[in-house]
């Protein structure tokens, strides 16, 4: 996120608007049934990637949210001097507090106080997507919004907002060497780094799930749970051949977001 997006989305709140969710203390109402499990990914962990794992939380998705840097960076008082910190160290409350001290008149009007506030009501803190061990339990993320079916730590869906995070969930994924043999989709959802368009965007991704979780179900239903919900390739089959179809249509709606997908495995 550079210090120039940030300022520009400063005047915007990252608070989800109305669709079909009732802001950030509530969301819409749970029909039931099946749940794709969702992962989202910026290079950071705090402004897209946070906005989208709110939202999908909201509307009752599990969903898990990382970042793909090497360390988190936020804008400081220059483009030369900003504020960096550890993945899986750093808890946004700490962020928060060390910001709202060393400048609160800043940090709140580009937006990064107001943002942090929203994250740690999120989760603890931001994950790097390289250190996550997928399909080992998060016993540790009990309380992270949306951490109901993410359990076993595993995804069907992960969604990137920028095209160099998506290269880097795909590389990653490949040097992984596909240890459970399991099918995911990967998607990116090219989405600008300012909090107007995070808000944008997050609508964008509910929309998108809403569309592939419906034709998830209905492959699911054909092929009997037990089966699609093992991830099995076989089972998995008629779901995975439909995304792109699916992706398409969510295009014609959302066309000032270009989207990329492939069909990657765990």
């Amino acid at each position: 996120m550079s210090a120039v997006d940030t300022a520009s989305g400063a005047a915007s709140s990252s608070k989800p608007e109305q669709n079909g969710q009732n802001g950030q203390n509530g969301g819409r109402e749970d029909p039931g049934g099946f749940k794709l499990k969702f992962c989202t990914v910026c290079a950071s962990n705090q402004n897209r990637s946070m906005e989208g794992h709110l939202r999908l939380a909201l509307a009752n998705y599990p969903v898990i949210s990382f970042g793909t840097g090497s360390l988190v960076r936020l804008p400081g008082p220059s483009i030369t001097q900003p504020n960096v910190y550890k993945f899986n160290e750093t808890s946004y409350d700490s962020i928060y507090r060390e910001l709202e001290a060393k400048d609160p008149r800043l940090y709140r009007a580009n937006g990064l106080l107001n943002m942090l506030g929203r994250n740690r009501q999120v989760k603890w803190g931001p994950e790097r997507w390289q250190d996550w061990q997928v399909g080992m339990p998060r016993t540790k993320h009990k309380d992270d919004k949306g951490a109901d079916g993410m359990e076993g730590g595993v995804a069907d869906v992960v969604i990137t907002c920028e095209e160099r995070c998506w290269d880097a969930v795909i590389d990653d994924l490949l040097n992984r060497g596909s240890p459970l043999n399991r099918p995911v989709h990967v998607i990116n959802i090219d989405i600008k780094d300012n909090h107007e368009e995070a808000s944008v965007g997050g609508r964008a991704i509910v929309d998108l799930a809403d569309s592939l979780n419906k034709i998830a179900a209905e492959e699911r239903e054909k092929v009997g749970a037990s089966a699609f919900d093992s991830g099995s390739v076989g089972a998995r089959s008629g779901f995975d051949e439909r995304v792109p179809d699916v992706l398409a249509e969510w295009q014609e709606r959302w066309p000032n977001l270009p989207a990329t997908w492939t069909l990657a495995w765990f």
